[in-house]
């Protein structure tokens, strides 16, 4: 695996500027060198990654997958993804951003751990964990323990999922340790995630609740494992102040503004370009969400997606021929509302569906007594809020009374399918891979969300994981190939036990 060092040179000159760095007369101050990229700046580039990350166009394909987005009609489908039969070099380009985005973080962690600065070190292990988990979500077993290490791993070999988990949970524990130290007196200068506009001890609390998030989350994808135990995890999650709350959204923000390779991501890649037009115009929504929307009556559907002469208009996932050429895009306002909006690494939203299903579950996971019935409201109803749902609150209430706490968690997997739509698609595949698909009906007034494609591998379900990269088999053969044969539907990761 290749990767590059990158670092945001802009940032680092507005850096500059604040702090007043004092430059060598012999030094080219444009030329970012080791020592001027220190551990806070590798950590501005790589929380700006992160988010980069999680509204990529990367994830167009998943999206389509799981029912909320399809293809335009005026453009040709494509039929690697319509088809299901993805090739190893279906995923490279993922595979690279997220390797490239960790080893940055890593970056960060290492020098900002050796000037003595371990909040922004603990930061830089909580968002990594978040990009290592997605990984595992996607492909199983993968390079970690020896990622990175060039020199002496300059092939790394892969470790399993299982094991990424249980280090994963130790490295956030080490991470929230950090975050109770005393930040540096420059520190919310480069906190652009969690420390805009507040004091560093309100900041440093919220990148702990994050984590517990995050650790959390670790635990709901096991569910279903036979002997899985999440007492002890929980009792930590609990100890520490809990999960995020109503309104946390973990997000970062450098100054995206309305400027070319500046806006910020979701409405650079699927709102509107700098320019006005449509940044993703081979993007519509999926007629099968629309439909689903439309029959509970959900107002989100404005919020969500564009109009079309004041209609809301789908396409058909694969369909080869006859998709309407006028269709809502996929940027409605409460997705894309500003090219300086910040990019989400984690929405209240899905931190509160998190939470919902641990009570559901009876884990002891909240220090203030949330029971299971409010926490499912609360996260429906954090939906309406996040997407700007004109009276949002009384809106909620309408539609909660359409669909009330159940106790049942189908039920609340299934409104959080409805509240994540191009958000997080990762976590949605993740919980219908572990709880089963059939949480979504497969066909909804004649609609599927299954492709139509007529060289489909499946007419029942989806891929369950994608194929490790052909850069893999390429760079780093011996390993890939010892992972053995990977079929994208019956090669499972650890904790998908249905």
């Amino acid at each position: 695996m290749k990767h590059t060092y990158k670092i945001l040179l802009s940032v680092f000159a507005v850096a500059c500027l604040v702090t007043a760095c004092n430059l060598d007369v012999n030094d080219d101050p444009n030329r970012a060198t080791d020592k001027t990229i220190t551990g806070e700046l590798l950590f501005v580039g790589g929380a700006v990654e992160t988010g980069q990350r999680i509204a990529s166009e990367n994830f167009t394909f998943l999206n389509n997958w799981l029912g909320y987005w399809s293809g335009s009609g005026t453009f040709a489908i494509d039929a690697t993804e319509t088809t299901y039969n993805i090739t190893p070099d279906f995923g490279n380009t993922l595979w690279q951003n997220y390797y490239n985005t960790l080893y940055d973080l890593k970056l960060a962690h290492d020098k900002s751990l050796a000037a003595g600065d371990t909040v922004i070190a603990g930061a830089s292990m909580i968002l990594s964990a978040r990009l290592w988990q997605d990984l595992v979500d996607i492909y199983n077993n993968i390079p970690y323990s020896q990622a990175f290490q060039y020199l002496k791993y300059p092939q790394p070999q892969y470790d399993k999922g299982q094991d990424i988990y249980n280090d994963l949970q130790s490295k956030l524990d080490v991470a929230i340790d950090y975050m109770h130290a005393k930040p540096l007196s420059n520190y919310l200068l480069y906190d652009i995630v969690n420390g805009r506009n507040v004091k560093a001890d309100s900041a440093t609390a919220k990148w702990i609740r994050f984590a517990n998030t995050l650790k959390l989350k670790l635990l709901t994808h096991q569910s279903e494992v036979p002997g899985f135990d999440p007492t002890a995890e929980a009792a930590k999650i609990k100890a520490n102040g809990g999960v995020l709350r109503k309104g946390e959204t973990v997000s970062v923000n450098p100054g995206f503004t309305k400027a070319t390779n500046k806006q910020s991501p979701f409405y650079d890649n699927y709102g509107f370009t700098v320019n006005d037009a449509d940044a993703a115009p081979s993007v519509r929504a999926n007629v099968y969400f629309v439909d689903l929307l439309e029959d509970n009556g959900d107002p989100r559907e404005q919020r969500y997606f564009s109009d079309v002469s004041g209609k809301y208009v789908g396409t058909t996932y694969g369909l080869t021929a006859g998709n309407p050429t006028a269709a809502s895009g996929v940027g409605g306002p409460g997705m894309a509302s500003s090219p300086s909006q910040d990019a989400w690494i984690m929405t209240s939203v899905e931190a509160l569906f998190i939470k919902a299903e641990a009570l559901q579950r009876g884990w002891d996971i909240d220090p203030k007594g949330t029971t299971a019935a409010q926490a499912y409201d609360d996260a429906v109803t954090e939906s309406f809020i996040f997407l700007g749902v004109p009276d949002a609150e009384t809106e909620a209430a309408t539609y909660l009374g359409n669909f009330p706490y159940t106790g049942n968690i189908s039920d609340l997997i299934f409104q959080k399918y409805m509240s994540l739509a191009g958000i997080d698609p990762v976590e949605i595949w993740s919980d219908l891979r572990r709880l089963g698909f059939d949480i979504i009906p497969l066909v909804n007034d004649g609609d599927s969300y299954i492709t139509a494609n007529p060289g489909t591998l499946s007419t029942t379900e989806i891929p369950s994981r994608l194929l490790y990269p052909q850069n893999e088999y390429t760079t780093n053969a011996s390993n890939a190939h010892a992972e053995g044969t990977i079929n994208q539907f019956t090669s499972k990761i650890f904790w998908d036990v249905n």
